[in-house]
């Protein structure tokens, strides 16, 4: 996901953050002072929610994908952040793309509660086509924007990530996810990547760890007992980033 020639050479504008869920949202909302948007960008009757405003020399969007219009929860998973990506990239022509969120981590893997990781790969791991090549486009597994300098400013872990629309891990899900070789797990990252790839946007994937999938609590209630605290962390994470961003331009990232 490398930008074109004209946009490499410029200073990154304009930046779109797509973030699963209001609970992990808020917190950049309030820290970039973003304002909802009252004229929606979106197509009348969506529930995908902008906040935007501008921070130092950086445009910026954070896209919720807002509550489900029949239950009241927030819209996980690939097909909302799939729709939103898309949406936004068409609305707001962005020159980068970063998903935030939280995710499952595996202990085994060197992954603890509150780890903030920098993503180098994402696949999905719940896309199951076993018949040749169509096992490959399944998998979908595509890279992140290199960012050496950003890494050894700032510091973070880095990580592979794997996709799929389940918060718990079937016995198949643990397979792909190892031959994924990936540390954490979500919901959403894959689909991201795979809709900024269509249209060449670079992005990156910052990850905050909540729960762990191989360790001995309940996924689902780890999760909820770590949700506002990793959020924080993950919030100081995203802040750092969108400071190194601002004035760079690609190459320099």
């Amino acid at each position: 996901m490398a930008p074109c020639g004209e946009k490499s050479q410029e200073a990154i504008s304009s930046v779109v953050i797509i973030i699963a869920m209001q609970t992990e949202a808020m917190p950049l909302v309030n820290k970039f002072e973003l304002k909802e948007d009252q004229d929606s960008v979106f197509p009348e009757g969506v529930p995908w929610v902008r906040y935007h405003g501008t921070y130092k020399d950086l445009h910026l969007n954070i896209i919720w994908p807002g509550k489900d219009t029949s239950l009241e929860v927030d819209s996980v998973g690939t097909i909302s952040a799939s729709l939103v990506t898309y949406a936004s990239i068409q609305a707001l022509k962005p020159d980068l793309i970063i998903n935030a969120g939280t995710a499952g981590g595996f202990k085994a893997k060197g992954a603890s509660i509150g780890d903030v990781f920098l993503i180098s790969d994402v696949a999905f791991h719940d896309r199951r086509i076993p018949i040749p090549v169509f096992d490959l486009y399944g998998v979908g597994q595509r890279q992140a924007f290199s960012t050496p300098n950003l890494l050894r400013e700032l510091n973070l872990k880095v990580c592979k990530l794997s996709t799929g629309d389940s918060l718990d891990m079937s016995s198949q899900d643990e397979t792909s996810i190892t031959a994924n070789d990936a540390t954490i797990k979500d919901m959403e990252g894959a689909a991201v990547a795979y809709v900024a790839d269509l249209f060449k946007v670079p992005a990156l994937f910052v990850k905050a760890v909540t729960d762990l999938v191989d360790g001995d609590k309940p996924t689902a209630e780890e999760f909820m007992q770590n949700l506002v605290a990793v959020t924080a962390a993950l919030e100081q994470s995203v802040s750092q980033v969108i400071d190194f961003i601002n004035g760079k331009r690609f190459s320099e990232l």
